[in-house]
């Protein structure tokens, strides 16, 4: 192994230790990461844009800086990251993978890239996705189909895809995604990787492109539950250009990931939600997810079953509110003040309306067309009770599950996803199919607590492909799903000999 090679292989916080002793730059990192960048996006496709030139004139900015100077940052500072494309980047083109934004270079950043900023962490480019972050699989991207580094030939979950990916083909260390219904945690247990979706408002949105109001959330994804806890402080707390920003600041997520890290669970009581397993997750998902359950509970966790009636409803929810949220919020991509604008061809009246519709024609693809149709159905007049109103009267009883359910327990458990990464197409006729992949994710979401998916291990089947456990937190209480996914993250290291996403075959760096 090069010795770039071991370097991009360290965690972030590893890389970070690594600054501060000297043993190596920002730049020698940034330009590591390229390195792998370039090998491996012929194969992998994690990435729409790399802003290289940014990159490399971020991270000599910090390392020029004065040793007084930079022991008054973040512990991250000068590690690089990689940026979901439907977070706003002063100066880097941003399209939310879709063709109606093709072109369009934002003139501000979104409030977690200026914290990113400010924290001196390289910028490596924009990481592909399903287009304005509507799919499971990243194969509704307008540009390209990202693929799962642990079989090319599968997929790497969605929205988030591509900042996934990256992280877990080492061509960078960090990336920030966003979770509406589990854009961050599906991929992240079909790739190996860390996913966090924070509480609903403890990081702001102000930048984030909006898909649907009330459930986007940016999270970390990391190839460890300390990185992530490390990312989170960073990118958390208030925010007063954003309407939905909670006042409290950031929680001690990282002293948390440090404690669960000593492997003591003694007092903690875990949930196993009675409708999040079983029957319609697959054989080897379900082995590994038990198997990690044992584990906690050798290191001193008490596991209670917990019963969420309404979760059954959850999807059902979700696929009203979601549409209806996409539908008011995709209505400002018109051809009239940014972005793509088709005229009408000759012979047809050259009207706004006509000029609107054949944008969006040309501009939106299939899986955003459904939804804003699913969306403009539910809120249309006549329907808009029976079909809106009553999801968000089941979103409220989901709500009380979650209540009811931490009144007996402190964090919630349950597979991330039913199943391992499908091959492409395999899903891509059948929508309910694909929508059923985020059976488990999206609960957190329609309550606005806090969840996180790590790897519980490769699947007990004969692919070998990753599987992800989720951990879920009280609203506001984020720090209490760090402790046991810690805990649980070195235990599983000591059963498979060390990182799980270390067992990756890398033949793009020559290994």
């Amino acid at each position: 192994m090069t010795a770039a090679n071991e370097l991009v292989k360290l965690s972030a916080v590893e890389m970070a230790e690594a600054i501060k002793k000297g043993d190596t730059s920002s730049r020698e990192l940034v330009d590591a990461h390229l390195a792998v960048i370039e090998a491996a996006e012929p194969s992998i496709k994690a990435f729409l844009k790399v802003s290289g030139d940014v990159a490399r004139l971020q991270a000599d900015t910090f390392d020029a800086l004065p040793a007084e100077d930079k022991a008054q940052l973040p512990e991250l500072a000068g590690v690089p990251i990689a940026i979901k494309d439907m977070i706003v980047t002063k100066g880097i083109e941003t399209t939310a993978a879709s063709k109606i934004l093709e072109g369009w270079i934002p003139p501000y950043d979104a409030t977690v890239i200026e914290k990113l900023k400010a924290a001196h962490m390289p910028i490596l480019g924009k990481t592909n996705l399903d287009e304005f972050a509507q799919g499971s699989s990243t194969e509704h991207s307008a540009y390209q189909t990202t693929h799962n580094p642990w079989d090319t030939e599968r997929v790497p979950g969605g929205s988030g895809g591509g900042s996934a990916s990256a992280v877990a083909a080492f061509e960078a260390p960090l990336a920030l995604g966003t979770d509406t219904g589990g854009s961050i945690r599906q991929p992240g247990s079909l790739t190996g990787t860390v996913g966090v979706k924070p509480t609903y408002g403890g990081v702001s949105r102000f930048g984030a492109i909006a898909m649907a109001s009330s459930l986007d959330q940016i999270g970390p994804v990391s190839r460890t539950v300390l990185d992530s806890a490390l990312l989170q402080e960073i990118i958390g707390g208030n925010d007063r250009r954003d309407s939905t920003s909670i006042p409290e600041g950031p929680r001690p997520m990282a002293a948390a990931a440090r404690e669960g890290m000593k492997r003591d669970l003694k007092g903690l009581k875990v949930g196993l939600v009675k409708e999040l397993s079983g029957e319609g997750f697959q054989p080897g998902v379900q082995q590994r997810f038990d198997e990690a359950v044992a584990k906690l509970k050798e290191m001193g966790a008490e596991v209670v079953e917990v019963s969420c009636p309404h979760f059954e409803y959850a999807l059902g929810a979700y696929y009203i509110i979601m549409p209806s949220e996409v539908s008011s919020n995709l209505a400002r991509y018109d051809g009239m003040r940014y972005g793509l604008r088709v005229m009408p061809p000759a012979g047809v009246p050259q009207t706004a309306a006509n000029m609107m519709a054949y944008t969006r024609e040309a501009g939106f693809g299939d899986e955003v067309k459904r939804r804003i149709i699913l969306g403009t159905y539910a809120l249309s007049a006549g329907y808009y009770d029976a079909w809106y109103g009553s999801a968000q009267k089941v979103r409220t009883l989901i709500i009380n599950d979650f209540k009811k359910a931490f009144e007996q327990a402190d964090v919630l458990v349950s597979p991330t996803s039913p199943s391992t990464a499908f091959k492409f197409g395999e899903k891509m006729d059948d929508p309910l199919a694909m929508y059923m992949n985020d059976i488990a994710t999206i609960p957190a979401n329609l309550a606005g607590v806090p969840a996180m998916s790590i790897p519980a291990g490769l699947s007990a089947d004969d692919l070998a492909l990753p599987v992800g456990i989720q951990f879920i937190a009280p609203q506001q209480r984020d720090e209490v799903m760090y402790k046991p996914a810690a805990a649980l993250e070195a235990a599983l290291e000591e059963q498979w000999g060390g990182p799980i996403w270390q067992s990756l075959k890398t033949p793009w760096l020559g290994e």
